[in-house]
C-alpha cells in the first residue's frame, strides 16, 4: 500500500490549474491516451511545461523536462495524471523524472490503468521524492472521463447528441431534419466529434441522411485552440441489425476506419462491405437484435474507444438509454415548433406510467447561437440496468 500525502496549498493549485489548461490542448489528439499536462517549477519560476500532444509521441512530462533542461534538478513537477512507469509506446516517465533530479511531484489524480495505478507513485517514493496527490483531481478526471470509464468499467463513456425543437421533436415525419439547430450549434458538435474516439449512428440515419461521420476542421469553433497536428478522424461505428447500409454510403469511402455491428449473418453482403474496408462484426443477442452492451465492451477492448459519440435517431438512442449505456445527453434546443406528427427524441414504448419515468440530472445549460445547449446525465433505475 502506497502512503500518500494530500496538498491543498494555494501555489500547488495555481500550478496544477496551469497544467490542466495545458492538458486541454490535447483534447482532440491524444486518444486512446489520456489528456495530460505538466508544469515544472523551481524556486517559484516555471522552468518547463508541456502536454501530451499525440498518442505514441512523448508524454507531457517529457516535453516539460526537455524545456526545463538542467533547471529540472531540485524542482517540483506538477502533472495532471500519475506518471507512467512501464515501457509502452514510449519509455516510463517515472525514470525520466528521477534521472532529471526532480525532488517533488504533485499529482492531480491517480492513473486508473492497472499497469500504472499506484505503481508510478511507488517508484517515485522509492527514489526519495516527495509525492503529493489530489490537487484538482476531480477536474483532471473530468477531462478524461472516457479514459477513466474504459479503464474502470471496460466500456467507453457514451455521449449522445440530439437536436430538437421546443416541442421535443428531432425530425419531420418524412425524416427531414436539416437544419433544426443553428450554425453555431453545429460548430459546437464538431468539437464534440473531435474529442471522441468514435462516432456512432444507426442504419436508419445512414439511409435517411447519408452522413460522413467525420470531423470537419474548418467548422470547429474559432475560440478553441487549434491542434498542433492534423486531426485523426474518429472511428465510424454503424449499428445495422439487418445489414441494410448501401455499398455506396459516403461514410464507407472516408479516411479512417468504419465498423459495422450487425445481427444478420448474410455472407454475400458481409463480404461486399468488407471489400470497402469496413469491419463487419456479427453480434446478436438472444432476441435477434444487436447486443449493445457487448458491442460497447468490444469497442473499448479491441478499438480502445474512450469516448463514444452518438448521432442517431430515436430508435437506437432509446435502445441505448433503456439498457443504461448513455452516460451523457447533449441536447441542442432550437426555438422552433415542428408539430405532433414529427419524430420524438427517444423511442421508449415501454414507458406507460409516470412511475416508469427516466429521471435526468441537468448539469449545464448555456446559449449556443440562437439555441440552448442542455447537458444532462441520465439517472438509471435498477430495472433499466437489469
Amino acid at each position: 500500500m502506497v502512503n500518500l500525502t494530500y496538498s491543498n496549498h494555494q501555489a500547488d493549485q495555481y500550478y496544477m490549474a496551469r497544467a490542466l489548461r495545458l492538458a486541454e490542448r490535447g483534447l482532440w489528439t491524444t486518444h486512446p491516451n489520456p489528456r495530460v499536462g505538466c508544469v515544472i517549477v523551481r524556486e517559484g519560476e516555471i522552468v518547463g511545461e508541456g502536454w501530451h500532444e499525440v498518442a505514441g509521441e512523448p508524454h507531457a512530462e517529457i516535453h516539460a523536462l526537455r524545456k526545463a533542461k538542467d533547471k529540472a534538478a531540485g524542482a517540483t513537477c506538477y502533472v495532471t495524471l500519475e506518471p507512467c512507469c512501464y515501457h509502452g509506446r514510449t519509455p516510463p516517465c517515472t525514470d525520466a523524472l528521477v534521472k532529471a533530479g526532480i525532488t517533488r511531484v504533485v499529482i492531480a489524480v491517480m492513473d486508473p490503468n492497472p499497469l500504472v495505478s499506484g505503481k508510478g507513485v511507488e517508484q517515485l517514493l522509492k527514489a526519495g521524492m516527495i509525492v503529493d496527490t489530489s490537487v484538482l483531481g476531480s477536474e483532471a478526471e473530468q477531462l478524461n472521463l472516457g479514459f477513466f470509464t474504459r479503464m474502470r468499467y471496460g466500456r467507453p463513456y457514451v455521449r449522445c447528441k440530439m437536436g430538437m425543437s421546443l416541442d421535443g421533436r428531432t425530425a419531420m415525419a418524412s425524416g427531414e431534419s436539416r437544419w433544426i439547430t443553428s450554425k453555431e450549434a453545429r460548430s459546437d458538435v464538431q468539437a464534440l466529434r473531435a474529442r471522441s474516439s468514435a462516432i456512432m449512428t444507426g442504419a436508419g440515419t445512414v439511409l435517411a441522411d447519408d452522413p460522413l461521420l467525420t470531423v470537419r476542421e474548418e467548422e470547429l469553433p474559432t475560440h478553441l485552440p487549434k491542434p498542433a497536428t492534423t486531426l485523426k478522424q474518429p472511428l465510424r461505428v454503424v449499428v445495422d441489425a439487418h445489414l441494410s447500409i448501401p455499398l455506396n454510403a459516403r461514410l464507407l469511402s472516408q479516411p479512417g476506419q468504419t465498423v459495422i455491428f450487425t445481427a444478420s449473418h448474410t455472407e454475400t453482403i458481409t463480404e461486399l462491405l468488407k471489400k470497402t474496408g469496413a469491419h463487419v462484426i456479427y453480434m446478436p443477442n438472444r432476441d435477434g437484435q444487436i447486443d449493445l452492451r457487448t458491442m460497447c465492451d468490444k469497442l473499448a477492448k479491441d478499438y480502445e474507444v474512450n469516448e463514444l459519440f452518438m448521432e442517431t435517431g430515436a430508435t437506437l438512442a432509446g435502445a441505448m438509454l433503456r439498457v443504461g449505456l448513455i452516460d451523457e445527453l447533449v441536447i441542442y434546443l432550437a426555438p422552433i415548433l415542428m408539430g405532433n406528427k414529427a419524430r420524438p427524441l427517444f423511442y421508449l414504448p415501454d414507458l406507460q406510467m409516470l412511475s416508469q419515468k427516466i429521471p435526468l440530472e441537468i448539469v449545464d445549460i448555456r446559449a449556443i447561437g440562437t439555441d440552448w445547449k442542455i447537458t444532462v446525465h441520465p439517472k438509471m433505475t435498477p430495472a433499466m440496468l437489469g
